[in-house]
C-alpha cells in the first residue's frame, strides 16, 4: 500500500472511530466521517464497501483475540482431570477475567464501540457470544460434577443463562462507565466474589 493510501485510510478510521463513539453506528454518518477526514464521500469506498465494514476495521481484531482467548481458557479447563477442575475452577476463572480487564483497557476505544455503539452491527450480539461459551461451559462442569457423584440441584436453561447473562452483562459495565483500569480490577473482583459465592451455594461446594 502507497503511503498516501495508509494515510488517507488512518484520517478514516480515526473519523470513523470518533463519528461513532458520539453518535453510535446507526446514525453515524459517512458524509460527516468523510468531511472530518479530509475525503470525499466516494473516497471512502475505495476502502471500506460500507460503514460496518468501516466499523469492523476498527474492532474486529480485538473481539476475535477476547472471544478466542476465552474460547482456548474454557477448553483448557475442560481438558482438566474432573478432581483439577474442582480445585482451580475459582483460579482460572479469575486469572481470565483479569487478563480480559488487560486485554480490554488495551483496546479500550474498540471495545467502547461495540459494548456501547455498536447496535446495528453483528456486534450487538458481542455479550451474548460471551454468555453462549459461559453457558457451554457450566453445563460441561455440571456434567463432571455428575460423574464425581455429587448432587447438582436441577437448574433448567433459562436460569442459567440469566446468571451467565448478569455475569457478563456486568462485567462490561466498567466501560459503558469508563471506569478507570485500577477501579475497573476492584470491581470485577467483588463481582467475582460475589459470583463464586452463589454458584458455590448453587452447586453444594
Amino acid at each position: 500500500m502507497k503511503q498516501d493510501d495508509t494515510v488517507t485510510r488512518q484520517r478514516i478510521l480515526v473519523s470513523g472511530k470518533e463519528e461513532f463513539l458520539e453518535k453510535g453506528f446507526v446514525h453515524a454518518s459517512l458524509r460527516t466521517i468523510a468531511k472530518n477526514a479530509g475525503v470525499t464521500t466516494g473516497a471512502i469506498y475505495l476502502y471500506y464497501e460500507n460503514k460496518e465494514a468501516l466499523f469492523n476495521a476498527l474492532v474486529a481484531e480485538p473481539v476475535q483475540m477476547l472471544l478466542g482467548e476465552y474460547r482456548r481458557v474454557q477448553d483448557e479447563f475442560a481438558s482438566r482431570s474432573p478432581q483439577q477442575q474442582l480445585s482451580v475452577m475459582h483460579e482460572i476463572s479469575e486469572a481470565c477475567l483479569e487478563w480480559m480487564i488487560d486485554h480490554i483497557y488495551e483496546y479500550y476505544d474498540a471495545f467502547k464501540l461495540v459494548v456501547c455503539c455498536s447496535t446495528g452491527t453483528r456486534y450487538a450480539a458481542f455479550i451474548e457470544q460471551m454468555v453462549e461459551i459461559e453457558v457451554r461451559s457450566s453445563y460441561n462442569f455440571f456434567e463432571i460434577m455428575e460423574e464425581m457423584g455429587k448432587k447438582v440441584r436441577p437448574m433448567d436453561d433459562e436460569l442459567i443463562h440469566i446468571l451467565a447473562s448478569a455475569l457478563f452483562s456486568g462485567f462490561f459495565e466498567i466501560v459503558v462507565h469508563d471506569m478507570n483500569k485500577e477501579k475497573a480490577k476492584e470491581y470485577v473482583a467483588c463481582l467475582m466474589e460475589f459470583y463464586e459465592a452463589g454458584w458455590d451455594r448453587l452447586l453444594g461446594l
